[in-house]
């Protein structure tokens, strides 16, 4: 596994990073692009970030593509968006022998189009056996969506009788996300400028180191990725205790 280096001491990355990845649009507006070349400079930081990743050894990483409320954007944005989602998904699918990329979804898939749900469908399970790296990507996600739907699903099974109420524990509950089976992240990095949580991972990240950074995502490059981590190192992760 590649190590960072911070001051001269070798450090291993965050196991599990999250990004938010936000300023497509804002950079887009910069330059006087429309929105979905904004999206197209935020798909290939994406595709460099995670092969950065992949080369610190970086376990997992979840990025969250579209959310239960970008369906608020405009028919064309929203159009564009999942274009490239499918474009990278074909990619993916026909590079996936070489780059041994497990794929996760976190999110309800059933609002995308059929074909779009078939081309997440065949990444997971033809990425299943892999275990390089694993991409989570939270699209139509929502986190209070997220944690609603795992209440509801407890609830059900205590209905039927497979469960009693008393059972719940934090760790069941884990069961019910999307996330199951995946460490919570250790990192969360919003860049952008903007310092709010949008609905994100917000059961996952209740111990999670956040760092906010002053860059649209289309420019953000490894760079700005060992800044990040160099700040997690620098944290004090107490988890409530002294």
């Amino acid at each position: 596994m590649a190590l960072f280096k911070k001051k001269e001491i070798n450090l291993p990355p965050p196991q599990h990073i999250a990004i938010i990845m936000d300023g497509n649009g804002r950079w887009a507006k910069k330059r006087g692009l429309p929105r979905t070349a904004g999206h197209g400079a935020g798909a290939e930081a994406f595709r460099r970030t995670a092969n950065y990743c992949r080369t610190l050894g970086v376990k997992y990483l979840t990025v969250y593509a579209f959310s239960t409320e970008n369906w608020k954007r405009s028919e064309e944005e929203v159009s564009g968006i999942m274009k490239l989602l499918g474009k990278y998904l074909e990619e993916a699918l026909a590079d996936m022998e070489k780059n041994h990329v497990r794929f996760r979804f976190f999110g309800d898939l059933s609002r995308l189009s059929p074909e779009l749900q078939t081309l997440c469908q065949n990444a997971q399970e033809r990425s299943s056996e892999y275990d390089e790296v694993q991409v989570n990507f939270c699209l139509n996600y929502g986190g209070r969506d997220e944690i609603v739907k795992a209440a509801k699903s407890f609830a059900r099974e205590v209905a039927e009788g497979k469960r009693k109420p008393e059972e719940l524990t934090e760790q069941l509950f884990d069961n019910y996300l999307y996330s199951a089976g995946v460490p919570d992240p250790e990192l969360i990095i919003r860049p952008s400028g903007e310092m709010r949580t949008s609905n994100f991972l917000l059961w996952q990240s209740a111990y999670s180191e956040y760092v906010f950074m002053d860059v649209l995502w289309p420019d953000f490059s490894p760079k700005d990725l060992d800044a990040a981590i160099a700040e997690y190192h620098r944290r004090n992760r107490r988890f409530g205790g002294v």
